[in-house]
């Protein structure tokens, strides 16, 4: 179980239902916390997380015009390079007409340093005043070596306590220069939500879930919910 409100295992049928269910929760979410503060502060990532938004988000009920959307991490690159996660989410941004200006990017042709440190700023005049940014919902992924965002196994940014976002320029999983929310923040949100799917995925999810391995992705216990939505494949431990 998580430090926070509780740890959330759901194993549905199959990728679709994965879709269907991530897309839910986030429209359940989105909708009470524009209903109470006016806007949904939302973090994604890149990988499968997009192939799943990009499916599910365009059926479901929320007032996109009320989202901010950040990144978990963002690799430093231009924006039109196959491996910016920003970049990935443009095709989605035009169907749900998400604006450019609802999107908090990471500037562009400066270092990891300076764009670390840039992107901790814009954040905070999103959260100010506070120790640590509270977000509503952070979407994550999992590597299969069990990192998160850009938090590797053995790294030292797996011990950063002072920073809301960090440079990494030794990542071991190309491109290396990356930037990257830190644990005080990922374990901060509401809502921290990983989906899943595959039979590949199977090994690591048991790994985390049920032998508690100290991985990266194990150590995301929000002072909210976590919440896990994997396929049978993925999750055939957990059943």
């Amino acid at each position: 179980m998580s430090q926070g409100q509780g740890n959330l295992v759901h194993v549905v049928k199959n990728r679709a239902e994965v879709v269907k269910k991530l897309a839910d929760l986030i429209a359940e979410v989105s909708v009470k916390k524009i209903s109470t503060s006016g806007v949904f502060n939302i973090g994604v990532s890149g990988g499968s997380l997009v192939g799943f938004l990009k499916e599910g988000l365009p059926k479901i009920n929320t007032d996109f015009s009320k989202w901010r959307v950040f990144f978990c991490d963002e690799r430093v690159v231009p924006e039109d390079s196959p491996d910016s996660t920003y970049g990935q989410y443009k095709e989605l941004a035009t169907t749900l007409k998400l604006k450019e200006n609802q999107f908090v990017t990471i500037k562009q042709g400066i270092s990891a340093e300076e764009a670390a440190e840039d992107y901790g700023r814009q954040m905070a005049r999103h959260f100010p005043e506070v120790e640590w940014p509270e977000f509503d919902m952070l979407l994550l992924g999992m590597g299969p070596d069990g990192h998160t965002c850009s938090l590797f196994p053995g790294h030292k940014l797996l011990e950063e306590k002072t920073k809301w976002v960090a440079p990494i320029t030794d990542s071991p999983k190309p491109p290396p220069s990356r930037v990257t929310m830190t644990f005080p923040v990922i374990n901060n949100a509401l809502y921290c939500v990983f989906a899943a799917c595959g039979k590949e995925k199977a090994d690591m999810v048991k790994r985390i879930l049920v032998d508690k391995e100290d991985l990266p992705a194990t150590r995301v216990l929000p002072s909210g919910t976590l919440v896990w939505i994997l396929d049978e494949e993925a999750g055939k431990h957990k059943l």
